[in-house]
Parts: C-alpha cells; structure tokens; sequence
C-alpha cells in the first residue's frame, strides 16, 4: 500500500461563518470525526491530521519572508490528513464521503513519495 495526503480547500468567500453556535461547531466536527473514524474502521488512516490556523508565514528565494498565506486569496488549505491505499482511485474514492463538500470546498490527493 501507498500513502496518499489528502488535503481540504475551500474557498474562503464560502466558509461557515465565524459566529457559529457550539452547537453547530460540534455538529460539524462529528461529521468530520465520522468520516475519518470510518476510514480508520477500515484500516486506512495513517494520520488524522490536522486543521492549519488562518496565519502563517511565506518564505521565498534570498531569505526573504513575508506574513501569508493571504485570505484575500480565493482558495485557502485549511487542513490534512494521510492514508493508505492501493492506488490513486482507491484513495480518492475514500475522499468521497469528506464534509468539506457541504461547504463548497474540495480534497486535493496526492501520492506521498517515500525518501
């Protein structure tokens, strides 16, 4: 089996807004923990992987570094996770059921090379 990263975008302009009751963060998250424990029930889950914070850094050729990735960008990671498989169908096919879909956004695969 390979390992594929499985990475969640979405576009900013479409994402829940930020005054979201508990209770609907929590409904959301149990759609995310129900979709990824169903890929662990299955042996497929290598890394649960995480949410990536809104901020961060960008460093570019000759040392320079500047504040990013921007918002003002349309498409924004928000986060990853990692899983086996035995090829690329079969780990797109497990991106199917992700949540981010609700929301507009979508799951980029990628075959993960081992060094």
């Amino acid at each position: 089996m390979k390992n594929f990263l499985l990475v969640y975008r979405n576009d900013y302009n479409a994402l829940p807004k930020t005054d979201r009751s508990p209770e609907e963060m929590q409904a959301t998250m149990k759609l995310w923990m129900d979709w990824i424990g169903g890929i662990a029930a299955q042996n497929k889950l290598v890394d649960k992987g995480s949410s990536l914070a809104g901020g961060g850094k960008v460093v570019r050729p000759n040392n320079v570094v500047t504040d990013g990735p921007y918002t003002e960008i349309k498409e924004l990671i928000g986060g990853f996770s990692i899983v086996k498989a035995d090829s690329m169908e079969e780990a797109a096919e497990l991106s199917k059921g992700c949540p981010i879909f609700a929301t507009g956004g979508n799951v980029e695969v990628r075959e993960i090379n081992q060094m």
